[in-house]
C-alpha cells in the first residue's frame, strides 16, 4: 500500500477512535446515534443528503481550491470531473434510493407448490460500518460517491482519503454535518499509509478500496484474516479498438483527451490501441498532431523510473518510442509497433503513454486483448454502419464497462454501475448496484398456514409419491406429467 499512498499526516483531531463492531452494533454497548442513523427512515436520511448537496453546490470554488496542486488539472477540471458528477450521484440517491432499498415481496409466481402458505420477503439492511479508502488521483468524486451511498443505506462511514485528498473530504464532511448528519456517523482520517492500516486493524463490516492492483492485494491479504467483504476498484490498462470505418479524427481527439485528463493519471486512460495496419497508418499522423497540443505533466520519481524501465524494455523488444521520459515535463509517449505481450502494454502506469498494437483483422483481436490481465473499461470506435459488429465485439471482450465512440466521460452517469474484472478488481460502485453493495441481504420467510408434510418422517414406501410429484412438475411432455401426477396422487391416498 505504500506505493499507492504517500505519507502525509492530517491533524490528529480529525480521526476519532471507534469501538469494536460488536460494541457499536450489538447489544447494550451500541451508541444511540449509530442505531438512530441505521433505524432512521430512508427518506429522512436522504433529506440530509439533499441539504448537503445544496451546501456543496454553494461552495464549489472552495472544492476547486482544496484539490491538491500536485494533480495535473485546472480548477475548472475539478468542478467538471469531480464535484459535478458527485452532486449528480447524490441527486440520483435522493430520487431512487428509497425505492431501491424498499423490502421486496416475492409473489405467488414461481413459488414451489409445497410451500403454499409461506410468504417470502427480501430486505436490504445496513451493513454497519463501511471503510472507504480513496485514491489520490480523484480524491473527491470516487470516494465521495462511495461514502454517500454507504450513508444513504444507513451505515456509518470512515473515509480514509488518498494523498492530497484530506481537504476535500473534510469539506464534504462539513457539508453533511451542517445538513444534519449526526456526530460520529462520518469520520475522516489522515491521509497516511498508517491511517489506512490502523483502520483495517480496527475492523469494518465492509471495505471499499480504490487504488492500484498491488495495493488492493495487500488490503485483501489483511481482510482475509477476518473474512471481511470488500469492493475492489483497481487499476486498468484500458484498450481502444478502432474499426476500419471509424472517424480517425475523432479517435485521435479521444485519445488525446484520455491522456490529457488528470495528466494521464486515470485508471481508465487509454493505454493500448488496436487497429489493422491500414487503419493505424492513417491514424498515426492525426494522433501525433493532437498529442502535440497537450501540455507536459510532472511525474513523481517512482512513476518516472517505472515508465523509463518499461520504455527501455519495449525498445529492446523492437518497439519504436516517440518521445522521451522526462519526469519534470513529461510529454505524451507513443510506443509504436508494440506487441500485446509487452510489459508496457499490460501495466497499470499513471502517465501519458499509449501503445499502438497492429492486428491483421479484428477477428484476431480477442486473443491479443486477453494478453492483458486488466479489464476495467474498453472503448470501441466504429462507423454508424459498423455498430452491430461493435456491439458484438463488446459482448465478446472482457471488461467492466464498454464505451462505443467515446472514452471515460460517460462513466460518470450516476445511474450506471462501475467496476472491473480480472486484475481490475471486483464489485461495483455507483448506480443502483453500487448502493446495494452497501447493504446486507436479509430474507424473511413467514408461514401463514398451508400443508407442512415436511415435518413428517419419510419412508421408503413414499418413493412412488415423491418420484411421481417430481416428474409431474419437471418431466417432459404433458402426457408423461399427467401420468406421473396420477401416480403421486394414488400413492398419497395409499399412504393415508
Amino acid at each position: 500500500m505504500r506505493a499507492q499512498l504517500e505519507e502525509m499526516e492530517m491533524p490528529a483531531a480529525v480521526a476519532e477512535p471507534r469501538r469494536p463492531l460488536c460494541a457499536r452494533f450489538c447489544g447494550a454497548g451500541a451508541t444511540r446515534v449509530d442505531l438512530h442513523w441505521a433505524a432512521m427512515p430512508v427518506r429522512s436520511r436522504l433529506r440530509v443528503l439533499r441539504a448537503a448537496r445544496q451546501r456543496m453546490a454553494q461552495c464549489a470554488e472552495e472544492f476547486a481550491a482544496a484539490i491538491s496542486p500536485a494533480l495535473a488539472r485546472t480548477k475548472a477540471d475539478t468542478l467538471l470531473t469531480e464535484l459535478l458528477p458527485l452532486l449528480g450521484a447524490c441527486k440520483f440517491l435522493e430520487r431512487d434510493a428509497e425505492q431501491l432499498l424498499r423490502p421486496r415481496r416475492l409473489g405467488f409466481s414461481g413459488r414451489p407448490l409445497w410451500l403454499g402458505g409461506v410468504r417470502a420477503e427480501v430486505h436490504r439492511e445496513p451493513l454497519g460500518h463501511v471503510l472507504v479508502i480513496g485514491p489520490a488521483n480523484f480524491p473527491l468524486f470516487v470516494p465521495g460517491v462511495q461514502a454517500l451511498q454507504a450513508l444513504a443505506a444507513g451505515n456509518t462511514v470512515t473515509w480514509k482519503p488518498g494523498t492530497g485528498g484530506g481537504a476535500v473530504a473534510l469539506l464534504v464532511a462539513r457539508a453533511l454535518r451542517e445538513a444534519g448528519l449526526p456526530e460520529g456517523v462520518l469520520t475522516v482520517t489522515g491521509e497516511s499509509v498508517q491511517a489506512a492500516q490502523q483502520e483495517l486493524e480496527r475492523g469494518a463490516d465492509k471495505v471499499v478500496f480504490t487504488g492500484s492492483s498491488e495495493s488492493g492485494r495487500a488490503v485483501l491479504t489483511q481482510l482475509a484474516a477476518t473474512v471481511t467483504p470488500s469492493v475492489m476498484e483497481l487499476s486498468g490498462a484500458d484498450a481502444v479498438v478502432v474499426t476500419p470505418g471509424a472517424s480517425l479524427q475523432g479517435v485521435a481527439k479521444a485519445v488525446a483527451f484520455g491522456l490529457r485528463l488528470n495528466g494521464g493519471a486515470v485508471c481508465m486512460s487509454p493505454r493500448r490501441l488496436f487497429a489493422t495496419h491500414a487503419t493505424m497508418a492513417a491514424l498515426r499522423p492525426l494522433m501525433d498532431a493532437e498529442l502535440e497540443k497537450l501540455p507536459p505533466v510532472a511525474l513523481d520519481i517512482r512513476m518516472a523510473g517505472r515508465l523509463r524501465a518499461l520504455v527501455d524494455d519495449a525498445v529492446r523488444e523492437g518497439a519504436v518510442v516517440r518521445g522521451t521520459v522526462q519526469s519534470n515535463a513529461q510529454r505524451p509517449l507513443v510506443v509504436d509497433g508494440a506487441r500485446a505481450t509487452m510489459a508496457i502494454a499490460c501495466s497499470d502506469i499513471f502517465a501519458p503513454v499509449i501503445s499502438l498494437i497492429e492486428t491483421e483483422s479484428l477477428l484476431h483481436l480477442t486473443e491479443l486483448y486477453e494478453e492483458c490481465p486488466y479489464a476495467l473499461t474498453l472503448a470501441i470506435f466504429c462507423a454508424p454502419q459498423e455498430k452491430k459488429k461493435a456491439l458484438a465485439l463488446a459482448r465478446e471482450l472482457r471488461a467492466g464497462t464498454v464505451l462505443i465512440n467515446d472514452v471515460i466521460a460517460p462513466t460518470v452517469d450516476p445511474r450506471v454501475p462501475f467496476g472491473g474484472r480480472g486484475a481490475s478488481g471486483y464489485g461495483v460502485t455507483r448506480g443502483a448496484e453500487g448502493l446495494l453493495e452497501m447493504t446486507a441481504v436479509k430474507t424473511l420467510l413467514v408461514r401463514r398456514g398451508g400443508v407442512m408434510l415436511h415435518l413428517d418422517a419419510t419412508r421408503d414406501v413414499d418413493m412412488p409419491m415423491f418420484s411421481g410429484a417430481i416428474e409431474a412438475m419437471h418431466g417432459k411432455g404433458w402426457s408423461r406429467r399427467w401420468r406421473a401426477l396420477w401416480q403421486a396422487m394414488s400413492a398419497a391416498r395409499t399412504r393415508k
